[in-house]
């Protein structure tokens, strides 16, 4: 009989624990749920100089059959690739290519046109644009946009991403204090940013006028604006 009792006291003590253990986490998740909670963003953002430059060279032809113009074409690209290629710092790699015919009044075909572009891209401005003018005789500079390398990129979005994070952190603070709470926490917290934009293209005339010089043009990049933001929520605190 006794160790029956004792058995059984053992038994509903073990028991509380269990439901002590479950009651807990359900009040804290509880009170976690009933915490006010704010969600609010900050960006940090400069102003980058570009330092990329991608020149498009373009030929095209026309002939009497898809042959003879896939054979001039690819004469006059394998030509050009030779001498563009193996110039240190700049890469060289083949853009479109494309050939179709074109038709008279009776719609039957009265040539074929081709047309091939050679992009070479650099962050040494001036050495390309002379390797471009050298080959505009064969393919004529047709295009021509800078960007911000990813290398440089990355290194500011780096500093950025410090000053995005203090920036957050400030006016949660001021959130909190404005409000009459006594401190605040993270809830969640994502980052963002501009990312990758598209090149920015030379206007047509001043491309023009690097086409029709033989002699190396000058080129000069603009600048470009990097931004990280940090967005999340916060759960603010009593005093």
């Amino acid at each position: 009989m006794y160790r029956g009792v004792r058995n059984r006291k053992q038994l509903l003590a073990g028991l509380s624990l269990v439901l002590a253990s479950v009651a807990m986490p359900a009040l804290a998740h509880e009170a976690e749920a009933d915490e006010p909670r704010a969600t609010l963003s900050a960006e940090a953002s400069s102003e980058v100089a570009q330092d990329t430059v991608e020149i498009t060279l373009a030929a095209e032809l026309s002939g009497a059959s898809q042959t003879e113009v896939a054979d001039a074409l690819n004469q006059r690209l394998d030509s050009v690739m030779k001498q563009a290629k193996g110039h240190q710092g700049i890469e060289a790699r083949s853009g479109s290519y494309r050939i179709w015919p074109t038709t008279d009044r009776e719609g039957k075909i009265a040539e074929w046109r081709g047309q091939a572009e050679i992009l070479l891209e650099s962050r040494d401005f001036p050495a390309v644009s002379k390797l471009a003018a050298s080959l505009g005789d064969r393919m004529p500079i047709s295009g021509l946009s800078f960007s911000v390398s990813r290398e440089r990129r990355a290194a500011e979005e780096q500093k950025l991403l410090a000053q995005a994070v203090d920036a957050f952190k400030a006016r949660a603070q001021a959130l909190t204090q404005a409000l009459g709470f006594g401190a605040y926490r993270f809830r969640s917290v994502e980052l963002g940013g501009q990312g990758a934009v598209p090149p920015v293209p030379m206007p047509r005339m001043m491309m023009s006028a690097m086409a029709a010089d033989k002699a190396a043009a000058p080129v000069e990049g603009g600048r470009e604006r990097v931004s990280v933001s940090v967005q999340g929520t916060i759960a603010l605190l009593p005093k």
